[in-house]
């Protein structure tokens, strides 16, 4: 043993030990009754630790280990058991010393090390400017955080302790750190309830990206603390003499608002920081759930409540675990005062969060919270496993974990009285993909409070919510703008996504066997399905894919097999343009002259008559009826008495089919853009081609279309289109 006989810890005076580790024996006695054995065993691995990082300097020039003592000790604040102030003593040992797995296992157990091991992992999760490594590194952390949350808890404390020391960085590892803890640290201590964390990371964070905004902030509380801290005790006096009426145990304090949370209610809602609506605040806590009713009835009893600002997340726990009643009540001179009403367990949670629940001193009592807890946060398992776990996306992981940590959720109810948690603002399709993602799937409408709205309409709190389904029914690109949980995004993108790659591969084989026919080398189909390697794919499909999106073409895949060969290069978009004329003219049942059918026709070669356009007939001498577009300028219109009346042969249910040719930027995605133009619409491509030349993309496109007024919108839609510079029709 280190120290022979612990008796002579509790005999040390403070100054006889490091004054590092006097700090965090303070925090280790004051949170928890540690035994004798405890402490000597934290005391062992303090030196420990320091032995193996000897030497080792931080950016402020003190020593490394400074930091690991830090950390243990912002554990031990929180409460934590001995194994998680032991790991966060050497939570860097394994990276960064000689130290071994064995020698920690050996020294303080298997779950010592299992926690040092876990926030290595982790701490080898390097979060970089590329946004999907980024992603998939987060993916990443939470599946080790769901494995062992304990982790996450060590990491947020090494976290935090970096950026109370992040003076010490440059300018721009400052700016580095603070940007990545903003985006991955922070939201995840909000959605682990850590709220203390959250907001101490927040104002840090705040400090270095916004610097003006935050000096502007912190001036103006300091302006007006004086005027709130002596509003606040005369609001909390008359309070202290009526609740000891009610023989109850309480503790009323004051609350101040943290400065990024102000600067974001000014900016988001647009108003000025006397605007605020909790400038002032308190906040009660009291030992049982029935005395936290009983002291809101007295608040309400004595000061007007304000209707729209009551909460009751004891009742409707938010996500992260949080319970607590607010109300907003007008206090003397018409000054609107927050109240929070929470017990003692509730305050713990809503400070700390998933931590709280390894402080109780009893050892059955812990176990218990630690299933209570792991079970609340199986969320995380159910969002990992909801992505799959073959085809996990980490960006739909990262975009369904980040919330917007400054919209409160509302609690809207089924038809059965169940209560379903939204986001604020949601609409009735988020609803819809909370209850199950088929039913969202199927949305065709929605009833709330028992009137059918549309879909696009923002539930409120206490809404009774209906969905009517079809199975006709499927999402839409323009969902997308109407949803507002990342849940329900993603599984409209999936969806969309899987649909469209279904219509790829279908279209890409019927590119690649038309451009064979066409080249005469129908014979290479076998081989080229068989050689997708040769062409840098991975796999047949994914040819296909490559020639819808016009990425790949016939000619390039041709060129591959046979590089020695010439390919004849025939007059291709003559021969486009006669095979869609010919498929064209096939819709209709052929052109009624005179309103006899069976007439000798023929088309004009100068303008190429469609079905959907407006036509003339010319009557030749011998030779029939030749047809133009009413528009062509090539028809003798001198000669009237040979103009003859002709319309198209349609039935009310004929589509026509159209050719048009769209240039633009060669650019990725170009192709993808124009398909979902069409789908949008629900038009049909008969096909698409797409060449690339010099930065520049030609498209043929060939549709069906319903009428003109459909085809006007399809080509106004793709005016819309970044970086098309021209359409025509063909």
């Amino acid at each position: 043993m280190v120290i022979e006989n612990i008796k002579s810890i509790i005999g040390y005076s403070s100054n006889s030990l490091p004054k590092d580790f006097s700090k965090l024996l303070d925090s280790l006695k004051s949170h928890q009754n540690y035994d004798q054995s405890v402490l000597d065993l934290v005391y062992d691995a303090y030196n420990f630790g320091k032995k193996a990082h000897h030497g080792q300097k931080r950016k402020s020039g003190e020593p490394y280990f400074n930091h690991c003592v830090a950390v243990a000790t912002i554990l031990a604040d929180w409460g934590m058991d001995q194994n998680m102030v032991i790991g966060g003593l050497l939570h860097d040992t394994i990276e960064d010393t000689e130290v071994t797995k064995e020698d920690i296992s050996t020294r303080y157990g298997d779950d010592v090390l299992h926690l040092v091991e876990s926030v290595t992992n982790l701490s080898g999760i390097k979060f970089n400017s590329r946004n999907h490594k980024k992603a998939e590194n987060f993916l990443k952390m939470f599946i080790s955080f769901a494995n062992d949350i304990r982790a996450i808890i060590i990491k947020l404390a090494d976290r935090l302790h970096n950026l109370r020391t992040i003076s010490y960085l440059t300018k721009i590892k400052q700016r580095r750190l603070a940007l990545e803890s903003k985006e991955i640290f922070a939201p995840l201590a909000h959605r682990i309830g850590m709220n203390n964390v959250k907001m101490e990371m927040e104002d840090i964070i705040f400090s270095i990206l916004e610097r003006p905004n935050y000096k502007n902030i912190k001036n103006l509380v300091k302006a007006n603390e004086k005027e709130r801290k002596n509003y606040i005790d005369s609001f909390i006096e008359p309070l202290n003499s009526e609740l000891k009426s009610f023989d109850i145990k309480f503790d009323i304090l004051g609350r101040a608002k943290h400065f990024y949370s102000i600067h974001n209610k000014m900016r988001l809602k647009n108003i000025t920081f006397s605007e605020i609506f909790d400038q002032f605040a308190i906040r009660i806590i009291v030992e049982k759930v029935k005395d936290c009713y009983m002291v809101l009835g007295m608040i309400h009893q004595k000061y007007t409540p304000l209707q729209d600002r009551f909460k009751d997340y004891i009742a409707m726990p938010k996500s992260n675990g949080y319970q607590s009643i607010h109300t907003t009540v007008f206090g003397k001179e018409g000054k609107m005062v927050e109240v929070q009403i929470r017990t003692k367990e509730m305050n713990q949670i809503a400070e700390i969060g998933v931590a709280a629940h390894w402080i109780y001193k009893d050892k059955s009592e812990q176990i218990q919270r630690k299933e209570k807890i792991l079970e609340k946060f199986a969320w995380i398992r159910d969002m990992i496993d909801e992505l799959g776990n073959e085809n996990k996306n980490p960006q739909e992981f990262m975009d369904m974990l980040k919330t917007d940590l400054f919209h409160d959720e509302i609690f809207v109810f089924t038809p059965s009285g169940d209560v379903v948690q939204l986001v604020e603002n949601a609409t009735p399709i988020d609803f819809a993909f909370q209850i199950h993602s088929e039913v969202g799937l199927k949305c065709s409408g929605a009833k709330i409070n028992g009137h059918i709205v549309p879909l696009n309409t923002e539930l409120k709190n206490g809404d009774s919510v209906e969905i009517m389904t079809s199975e006709n029914k499927r999402p839409s690109y323009a969902w997308l703008k109407i949803v507002k949980m990342p849940k329900s995004k993603n599984h409209i993108k999936r969806w969309i996504k899987k649909n469209e790659y279904k219509e790829k591969i279908t279209l890409g084989k019927e590119i690649l066997e038309k451009g064979l026919r066409k080249l005469k080398k129908i014979s290479l189909l076998k081989k080229v399905k068989e050689s997708f390697h040769l062409f840098d794919n991975s796999s047949e499909e994914s040819i296909y894919i490559d020639l819808a999106n016009g990425e790949k073409t016939v000619k390039d895949l041709v060129r591959k097999i046979e590089p020695k060969n010439e390919i004849l290069e025939s007059n291709e978009d003559e021969s486009l343009t006669q095979k869609f004329i010919r498929k064209a003219r096939g819709i209709a049942k052929g052109v009624t002259v005179g309103g006899i059918s069976n007439t000798l026709i023929k088309y004009g070669k100068c303008c190429n008559p469609i079905p959907g356009d407006d036509i003339v007939g010319y009557v030749t001498q011998g030779r029939g009826v030749t047809i133009h577009r009413a528009s062509c300028s090539n028809f003798p219109v001198s000669e009237s008495n040979r103009l003859i009346t002709v319309q198209w042969n349609l039935s009310d249910d004929s589509s026509y089919i159209v050719r048009l040719k769209i240039d633009g930027e060669d650019r990725k995605d170009l192709a993808k853009d124009i398909i979902e133009c069409t789908s949008n619409l629900k038009m049909n491509i008969s096909s698409i081609n797409m060449t690339a030349e010099s930065g520049l993309a030609k498209c043929d496109l060939i549709i069906e279309v319903r009428d003109v007024k459909q085809l006007n919108r399809l080509q106004n839609k793709l005016k819309t289109i970044n970086r098309i510079y021209n359409i025509e029709r063909r």
